[in-house]
């Protein structure tokens, strides 16, 4: 797998920011998940959010990007209410779900660059290239994703990372399937991402090992 080059001119250091949750309690069906909790991520900090199968990680993930509304508390983004952001907070926000959310039909090339336009900020196919051969799909970015490994697909995915810069990463189980080149890639990824001042919040069942040092938040002990 290819190394991670020097970023892109859009890719540059922001002002410090702060990604809050305040008494945030998230229910499903009759049970309660999440009961008032509260956790800051400051500019340059790595969140890994762990725990059994069932204990909310997902669900925390998803009212973090905005994605589900909490049944109590309020997420902030700067300061201000993400739910008072919308569009402004959705354009500071980089959502990987556990799912890979790839078309089998069509090529991972063509995933990267329909995905870019329907959030409104297309890119290029040289850009949408270059981000496929630094996350190792060299040779197969045209082919259909059906016939991609798991591996590959998660990696088609994690190459969204590379094309806008988005202060803000929420991922759901990233690692998923990864080769140990892959992981380390991703790894790398982050860390540079952490030191151009953006932060991100993680779910995986294991430990990962991050240059900038990783928080933990411990879901349902």
């Amino acid at each position: 797998m290819s190394d991670i080059t020097t970023a892109r001119s859009s890719y540059v250091a922001h002002i410090p920011a702060q990604l809050e949750a305040d008494g945030v309690e998230c229910l499903r069906g009759e049970r309660r998940l999440l009961k008032n909790l509260t956790l800051q991520v400051g500019t340059g900090t790595c969140l890994l959010v762990q725990g059994p199968n069932g204990s909310g990680k997902t669900s925390l993930l998803r009212i973090l990007a905005g994605l589900t509304q909490p049944a109590d508390g309020c997420v902030r983004w700067k300061g201000q209410p993400i739910k008072q952001l919308g569009d402004d907070y959705r354009n500071d926000l980089l959502y990987c779900g556990h799912h890979n959310a790839l078309k089998d039909e069509l090529s991972a090339e063509e995933n990267l660059l329909a995905a870019a336009a329907l959030s409104g900020t297309p890119v290029t196919i040289d850009a949408v290239r270059e981000a496929l051969h630094q996350a190792g799909l060299a040779g197969r970015e045209r082919l259909p994703v059906r016939v991609l490994s798991q591996g590959q697909r998660r990696r088609a995915s994690l190459a969204r990372l590379l094309l806008h810069y988005r202060p803000v990463w929420i991922l759901d189980e990233p690692f998923t399937a990864l080769d140990t080149d892959a992981m380390q890639w991703l790894s790398a990824l982050i860390d540079r991402h952490l030191a151009l001042g953006g932060l991100t919040v993680l779910t995986s069942h294991q430990d990962i090992s991050l240059a900038r040092g990783v928080r933990t938040l411990r879901l349902g002990v």
